[in-house]
């Protein structure tokens, strides 16, 4: 753990779109921190997975509410690396594939999957105690009492680049699937995504990953909190 970090509650939420940069700037923060980190959206996928494992229709809300009760999901909190497991199964590398993500926007609209998920990211908030925590609702919905909220984001052609670059895809494709994605999520009826009132924006468009984790840890040390 790195000199002068408290080691007392501190919980940063991080929101945004995708390809913003939030998982590999949450993951570094937590590692300056000495905190743990959770990804949300992690859990979404994996139980997105399991619907689709399940063949049950996307469209029917409460076969995909009951699969995802059902699951046995578990998620890892080191920001050095981490497994997502469903019913045994190590799911870290399917979760991240084109049918998962396809998906994904569907089973989490479904109000009955964000409640389990929300009741589960709030525990383990709680029992962590220092904990970098990404996703679409952390500061809004999840944690609206985190010491800081920040909500990442960059132009459209920024995002598609580097969520591109990451998954080895077209550009073009990719940013047709973004903004699909993006429409999506911000106007789903349950938790939508969108910026807490209090949350500070940070445009990555022109940032490197160091300099968004640095003004991070600065404005962490404006409050007291790093």
């Amino acid at each position: 753990m790195e000199e002068n970090v408290p080691a007392g509650r501190c919980v940063v939420a991080v929101d945004g779109p995708s390809g913003s940069g939030k998982s590999t700037v949450s993951r570094r923060l937590a590692a300056g921190l000495g905190a743990r980190y959770l990804d949300t959206g992690a859990m979404y996928r994996a139980l997105t997975w399991a619907v689709l494992r399940s063949g049950v229709e996307l469209t029917d809300t409460e076969s995909v509410a009951k699969v995802a009760a059902e699951a046995d999901l578990r998620i890892g909190t080191d920001p050095q690396g981490y497994a997502v497991t469903v019913d045994g199964t190590d799911v870290s590398t399917a979760i991240r594939g084109a049918e998962v993500t396809a998906a994904v926007s569907a089973v989490a609209a479904v109000a009955a999957v964000r409640e389990l998920l929300v009741d589960r990211q709030r525990r383990v908030i709680a029992d962590a105690g220092r904990i970098v925590v990404e996703g679409r609702d952390i500061g809004s919905v999840v944690a609206p009492d985190a010491e800081l909220k920040v909500y990442l984001t960059a132009s459209e052609a920024a995002r598609a680049k580097r969520r591109s670059a990451e998954d080895a895809a077209d550009v073009a494709a990719t940013a047709a699937d973004l903004a699909r994605r993006d429409r999506l999520d911000s106007t789903r009826k349950v938790n939508p995504l969108q910026q807490a009132p209090d949350a500070v924006v940070l445009d990555t468009t022109e940032l490197g990953i160091d300099e968004v984790v640095a003004r991070l840890r600065e404005m962490l040390t404006e409050r007291g909190a790093a």
